[in-house]
């Protein structure tokens, strides 16, 4: 299941009057939809071709702040336009938004006509082109967690966030009677989302108070991308319009266990899985063990597209089922990479690392970029590793701050060989934005904690 609307059965739609608008969208840095509200007509004429955005959009913080730094664009450069290009097999009907269609687009030079190199579905893009060189189509599936609240985003926003009240009052982990009370929100979003095209196969209560999953069938490697990213803008919208806010910060609070986004993959050749090789203990193809060989590798050098905010690293805790280690192991989640389907033609590698905070396109693309380069390599895979891996102090850990993961980021070789210096360069100055920011603000646990005794 794809996009569920063709060009011209959009003209038919729009001669009934069933459709009035199209969201004319791109991605920016942070996985989120930017873009314009087109009326059908001026989109049937004209904007199904091409409009334009400031490339402003590819070099902002969370904020939509303009930081300084980027080689992209800036002040002195001016801040000039990007061509949006839509994708016209993303067309789709919105079905939570009254005669509403979407389509996702690409992002061009107005000056040069190439595509613009650090937009995140052009990175994704270029791993997809290198694995088909290889032979190889890579196939994806992501999980995604969140919180529900009681209150509407506009409340929350208005209290200062804080008295935040979770939609539940206790662990919800595959609970059916609390999820149930929860239905007047998950069921829509489920059906909506199918109904927009998205394979939904599943929702789910999580292990924390007001903590849910949304899980999507496995598709090919931009689809995956475009599937959560619409499917996490739906979640937000759906929910706001029951009067509930739903967030995918990956740690909203210190006592409260995290919200993930694992990243399910695989890479086949034709119709056959060839991580699957039929006989062997546990179904691994040679090309499987080369490829998690490169995740294990590499992982450090990914980590920024794995959590890319300081908030991301508060959810790297022993004991929560948030991975610390850079290990694999089989169905343990303790491990950051966990093979599931051992010994079936399903066979696959999760990776458990990635937050809810994740840019889809930029956290696939860093998978597919390790990966890959560890078919090159052709590297050995070492043992599974078995048991609390989080206890184990001869195991590499996942780098535990954004300071650190940005160090790894900026002197990887592998990225760089794999993304361009222009690419790595920019989302190492993406990474510094992040911190520099939180490095100015007093955090109300130090002025607690030193207002009077220090």
């Amino acid at each position: 299941m794809t996009a569920n609307l063709t060009f011209d059965a959009l003209k038919e739609d729009a001669a009934q009057g069933t459709i009035d608008t199209v969201l004319v969208c791109l991605i920016d840095m942070q996985g989120r939809l930017m873009g314009k509200r087109f009326h059908v007509s001026n989109f049937l004429e004209s904007g199904y071709n091409e409009t334009h955005c400031c490339n402003y959009l590819l070099a902002t913080d969370i904020e939509m702040n303009t930081p300084d730094g980027f080689a992209a664009t800036s002040w002195e450069a001016g801040y000039g336009d990007y061509v949006m290009k839509p994708d016209l097999s993303t067309l789709r009907r919105i079905p939570w938004l009254e005669g509403t269609a979407l389509v996702l687009c690409d992002l061009i030079d107005h000056h040069t006509h190439e595509p613009v190199p650090h937009a995140p579905r052009q990175i994704l893009k270029e791993q997809i082109k290198r694995a088909e060189a290889m032979g190889f189509t890579p196939n994806m599936a992501t999980e995604l967690e969140f919180f529900l609240f009681e209150q509407s985003f506009d409340d929350i926003r208005r209290a200062g966030f804080r008295d935040l009240t979770p939609i539940s009052g206790y662990n919800e982990d595959y609970h059916i009677l609390q999820t149930t009370k929860e239905e007047h929100v998950m069921r829509p979003i489920r059906n909506l989302l199918v109904a927009a095209g998205v394979p939904v196969e599943n929702s789910k209560g999580e292990a924390e108070t007001g903590q849910g999953e949304l899980n999507i069938r496995y598709a090919t490697a931009m689809l995956a991308a475009d599937h959560h990213t619409i499917a996490k803008q739906a979640i937000k919208e759906i929910a706001n319009a029951k009067g509930h806010a739903a967030t995918f910060m990956p740690k909203w609070h210190h006592a409260k266990v995290g919200s993930a986004a694992h990243i399910h993959q695989s890479l086949f050749k034709g119709s056959e899985n060839a991580f699957h090789a039929a006989g062997t203990a546990l179904a691994m193809s040679d090309t499987m063990k080369s490829y998690v060989a490169g995740l294990l590798k590499y992982s450090a050098d990914v980590t920024f597209f794995m959590a890319p905010y300081v908030n991301s690293y508060k959810r790297f805790l022993p004991g929560t089922f948030a991975p610390t280690k850079i290990a694999w192991s089989i169905d343990n989640r303790t491990a950051g990479y966990r093979l599931v389907g051992d010994g079936t033609k399903g066979v696959r590698i999760e990776c458990r690392i990635p937050g809810s905070d994740i840019n889809p396109y930029l956290a696939c693309a860093a998978q597919l970029a390790a990966g890959l380069t560890g078919i090159e390599e052709e590297l050995s895979l070492s043992d599974p590793i078995q048991g609390d891996i989080y206890s184990m102090d001869d195991v590499p850990e996942i780098p535990s701050t954004l300071r650190a993961a940005t160090e790894t980021l900026r002197g990887s070789s592998m990225l760089r060989a794999q993304m361009g210096d222009w690419v790595v360069d920019h989302y190492t100055r993406a990474a510094e934005v992040e911190q520099e920011e939180f490095d100015k603000v007093v955090t109300d646990w130090e002025v607690a904690r030193g207002f009077e005794r220090a």
